[in-house]
């Protein structure tokens, strides 16, 4: 009699990956419907401006999310989007090769709150990109960049997260 194997890593997506922070289960029950998202985007050279993503429905297979980007005053930029994703397509998100990610543990203090975060690094030729994924709030990274050429030329910082 063969020894049965363990279950799959649910976080494990792929052995050329490093695992993901949520499984796609994690993140369905992270982010019902209503669960809104309030991120400030900042570009160098550009203005800041905030996304909104809100969950507008759900089922056990996926998700249709609403986004649109709004001033700092809070004044509509953009009509509403909505997108369709599944919640393995939202976990794919998250799974980075394990020949170009480092993932450590770490602490970051942003506007939303302070958490307690894996931290995916991954570089690329051309830019490094950082994701932090609090542990505590399944889903998107509460705060992720991209740097070139040394400088910070993109980030996007969590500053607000409700449900409904």
């Amino acid at each position: 009699m063969t020894p049965e194997a363990p279950p799959p890593d649910p976080h494990q997506l792929s052995p050329e990956d490093l695992p993901t922070p949520f499984s796609a289960a994690e993140i369905r029950d992270g982010c019902p419907p209503g669960r809104t998202l309030r991120f400030q985007i900042e570009r160098a050279g550009q203005d800041p401006v905030v996304r909104v993503s809100r969950y507008v429905e759900t089922d056990t297979d996926g998700a249709v999310q609403e986004s649109w980007t709004e001033d700092l005053e809070g004044r509509r930029l953009s009509d509403p989007e909505r997108e369709r994703s599944t919640w393995l397509e939202l976990q794919e998100h998250a799974s980075f090769p394990r020949a170009t990610t480092v993932r450590t543990e770490e602490e970051v203090e942003i506007r939303a709150g302070r958490f307690a975060c894996l931290r995916y690094t991954r570089t690329d030729p051309d830019a490094i990109w950082r994701f932090w994924f609090a542990l505590e709030l399944p889903g998107q990274p509460v705060r992720y960049e991209r740097g070139a050429s040394g400088q910070v030329v993109f980030c996007a910082t969590l500053f607000e997260s409700q449900s409904a």
